[in-house]
């Protein structure tokens, strides 16, 4: 028998222990599992983790388990540790499609995360708060910390385990936001106002490169008749680490006659990244919400899309008579960076039924229809089913 198996299934039971949450008074401990199945209609160019080309139908099951423990020796100071495994990776590992189908983090991202040689911990980090007036404090953050806790939240579409599970409407590609390294953050909060920073140090992208990420987000929280609502510009940079292409689109980079490395001046050029974006949320009544998240970079032939626009609806269950339920819509467009993807639409919507304050099942459906500048496009529809227990 797997022993990942056995691990699941006896992590899952402390997932839906309600015993488990608070431990002492400064510590506590809490969990998420998730189980979801994923199936994708037949589609050209489909193939298996061996590369094998699939035909027909194809089915995918992922089961993530997060562990968070918290540790608060004072109001104002935190100890934080956020550990994550996974068995199988999903429909993620197979899909034709640029996005993932469900954007959390499944077995292959828990290993060796950011090219550090570390497993599973994603977070470990010493915050302090400062009290600097009656409306006024200022979190100081430093450990191995993820940017998207800080920059680009949204309230209706920024968890994959609970809200939407398609990459576009979790957090922005635009920013290409960085997770799970060294790094320090800031968060300073002035009443309705918010500024928050935050810098890390990345193992290494894909051009195998180590660099550095930084990124500022303004917020402001307004109250109106309707509800509430937040809006946020984000502004995102990094270091010098990553490749310009050598070669138009389509072509190799020519080498040299005998076939050693190229001369260092005729190796690909490094370039930063620049990102920009707003991310909005807004009740619309108790029982009706809506978002909107765009993204731009300034580099293209780098990242997959150069731009991104979504939106959609957040619609809570008590219209009919199920106040923990919820249903969400979205729509989003993403414009190729010359990179041989033109563009992506992409379209999803969830129902998700509450069992009990612990355990939900979401059913999901979603449309994805990449269009390439060369080759044949892809479309087609995805259709699952997550189960969720947190604590």
């Amino acid at each position: 028998m797997d022993i990942r198996l056995v691990g699941a299934a006896a992590l899952s039971f402390l997932a839906v222990s309600a015993n488990a949450y608070d431990v002492t008074d400064s510590f506590s401990i809490g969990a998420v599992l998730g189980a979801a199945g994923q199936c994708q209609e037949g589609l050209g160019g489909l193939v298996d983790e061996a590369g094998q080309s699939l035909e027909g139908d194809t089915c995918r099951g992922g089961m993530p388990f997060q562990l968070e423990m918290s540790f608060r020796p004072s109001e104002r100071d935190e100890l934080y540790a956020l550990l994550g495994f996974a068995v199988d990776n999903g429909l993620n590992a197979v899909s034709p499609f640029v996005l993932a189908p469900w954007a959390v983090d499944l077995e292959d991202d828990l290993q060796d995360i950011n090219g550090r040689g570390r497993d599973y911990l994603l977070q470990a980090w010493y915050k302090h708060t400062f009290t600097l007036g009656e409306d006024a404090t200022l979190g100081a953050t430093f450990g191995i910390i993820d940017s998207t806790g800080y920059l680009d939240e949204n309230a209706y579409a920024n968890d994959e385990f609970t809200q939407f599970m398609n990459e576009a409407f979790v957090n922005s590609g635009g920013f290409n936001l960085p997770s799970y390294d060294a790094g320090a953050a800031l968060e300073l909060a002035l009443g309705d106002w918010e500024i928050t920073a935050a810098a890390l140090n990345i193992g290494e992208n894909d051009d195998g490169n180590n660099y550095n990420f930084w990124g500022a987000q303004l917020g402001y929280r307004l109250d109106t008749a309707l509800g509430e609502g937040n809006y946020r510009a984000v502004i995102t940079g990094t270091s010098s680490a990553f490749f310009k292409p050598g070669a138009p689109l389509g072509e190799e980079p020519e080498g040299t006659e005998d076939g050693s490395p190229l001369a260092a001046e005729d190796t690909p050029e490094k370039t930063d990244l620049m990102g920009y974006g707003l991310s909005f949320d807004q009740a619309l009544g108790d029982r009706l919400g809506a978002f909107l998240r765009m993204s731009w970079t300034d580099h293209e032939d780098i990242l997959d899309y150069r731009g991104l626009y979504t939106g959609g609806l957040n619609i809570g269950g008590g219209l009919w008579g199920r106040e923990a339920d919820n249903v969400g819509i979205a729509y989003g467009y993403l414009d190729g960076a010359n990179t041989g993807i033109a563009n992506t639409n992409v379209a999803e919507i969830y129902y998700r039924f509450a069992a009990n304050d612990f355990l939900a099942l979401t059913a999901d459906v979603q449309y994805m229809a990449d269009a390439y500048d060369s080759g044949e496009d892809i479309e087609g529809w995805i259709f699952g089913l997550r189960l969720v227990a947190e604590l």
